[in-house]
């Protein structure tokens, strides 16, 4: 078992590249990105093909941060079932966001096709797999809102999600044919390939060290050059680097993956045979999924650098072999992790942090779908001030309380799941 939390698999097979260097001397745009995730490779993308000037600055590489480190699960929606989505938002707002949502999977696909992105796209579903009977139950009511709001969902009997998983470990679950799998380093390296080639510069290495407005223009100082724009766009999430003034609250959670090696034909062709991505509905959640060379992707919330990751690190071999006996015996490969911004209402934020500025966060686990969807709006809303063109009214602020102490409450408890779950 090999563990390098900053290092992930999908770097490892990426096939998309895209040559971003450090930002030198000065340049005036009419949208500056900060971030090279999702939402700001979007943005820089939609912005870049509607005529306008961009120019995209990333403190590391691009995806460095969660776009470079999840899953891949492209999903519809949000965790929430819409009902909570509307309590907390009110109808007009929630119908709109949920509407909005339902359709990311087909944007994300569809960039993906447009722009020849080699990222492993799979848009075969992805299966919600109920855990336990109190799993099930939560999940009969899941069912019953999405497909009251008309999402194509269908509700699996245990023996069809054991056909379909090839494991008899879960009581049920949701199929959703609108979502499906990426390579997700792939995915947001290829956005901004595409984001490139519509005339929007790059610049990788490129942290921001001061910003400030002048009553007219934004001004982004990176080590070695400057940025003046009309408008900006903040798209840092949980990777956050200075700027303490524009920094939003969140409560930071991490997400760690292991994958085995290629599995033989016989074995792979017995799990997940119709592609599908999981995840379950475990207060600490179990994930997994395959890749295209047949390799078992499995991961769960928890810290590889935290002391307590030897118990993330056992429990992840036990999972293993309780879900899928024939793996029992297989060693699990590349370790890495990730981090997530969770917002108390797992509902993302949109903050006016200026004037024509905006920043994005809170995906809360999310990010593929919404990144790429409020990249695209955000980008539309400020070059066209029009407000109204956003997925969510703006908030001024957004405070969280106890972040510190609740990401510790989330690491323990993971840890101390993962010392005592799975033992067979």
């Amino acid at each position: 078992m090999t563990t390098d939390p900053e290092i992930s698999l999908w770097t490892k097979t990426s096939r998309e590249r895209v040559d971003a260097p450090p930002l030198a001397g000065s340049v005036t745009v009419d949208l500056a990105v900060i971030g090279g995730g999702y939402t700001g490779c979007s943005a820089a993308l939609h912005a870049a093909q509607a005529g306008a000037s961009v120019c995209l600055l990333e403190a590391n590489q691009i995806g460095h941060g969660g776009s470079g480190r999840n899953v891949g699960l492209a999903n519809a929606g949000l965790w929430l079932p819409p009902a909570e989505i509307r309590a907390h938002l009110g109808r007009e707002v929630g119908d709109r966001l949920i509407a909005l949502l339902a359709q990311a999977p087909a944007e994300v696909f569809r960039l993906i096709r447009d722009h020849a992105i080699d990222c492993e796209p799979v848009q075969a579903g992805t299966l919600h797999l109920a855990h336990s009977p109190k799993g099930l139950r939560d999940l009969l009511t899941r069912h019953q809102q999405l497909s009251a709001d008309g999402a194509p969902v269908e509700l699996l009997s245990e023996q069809e999600t054991a056909r379909r998983t090839g494991s008899k470990a879960f009581h049920g679950a949701i199929f959703d044919p609108r979502a499906g799998t990426i390579q997700p380093l792939a995915y947001v390296q290829g956005l901004a390939r595409a984001a490139q080639q519509a005339g929007a510069a790059i610049h990788a290495n490129s942290p921001v060290q001061t910003l400030r407005h002048d009553g007219e223009l934004w001004h982004l100082e990176t080590p070695q050059g400057l940025v003046r724009a009309k408008a900006l766009i903040q798209a840092t999430n949980a990777y956050h680097a200075g700027l303490p003034d524009t920094r939003q609250d969140y409560v930071p959670v991490y997400y760690f993956q292991y994958a085995t090696d290629p599995l033989p034909e016989d074995i792979r062709a017995t799990l997940l045979p119709g592609g599908e991505g999981c995840w379950d509905t475990g207060l600490i959640m179990t994930s997994f999924r395959m890749d295209r060379a047949g390799r078992l992707v499995i991961g769960a919330m928890g810290d590889l650098g935290h002391m307590g990751s030897f118990a993330h690190r056992g429990w992840i071999t036990r999972k293993l072999a309780q879900i899928f006996p024939p793996l029992a015996e297989r060693s699990l490969k590349d370790g890495w992790h990730g981090r997530i911004a969770m917002t108390s209402d797992h509902i993302p934020k949109l903050v006016q942090i200026g004037p024509n500025a905006l920043s994005a966060h809170g995906y809360s686990g999310r990010g593929i779908g919404p990144g790429t969807v409020f990249g695209r709006m955000m980008a539309d809303s400020l070059l066209a001030g029009d407000p109204a063109r956003l997925p969510l009214p703006p908030v001024p602020a957004h405070h969280e309380s106890w972040t510190g102490l609740r990401r510790a409450f989330f690491e323990t408890g993971a840890a101390l799941t993962h010392l005592v779950k799975a033992r067979v």
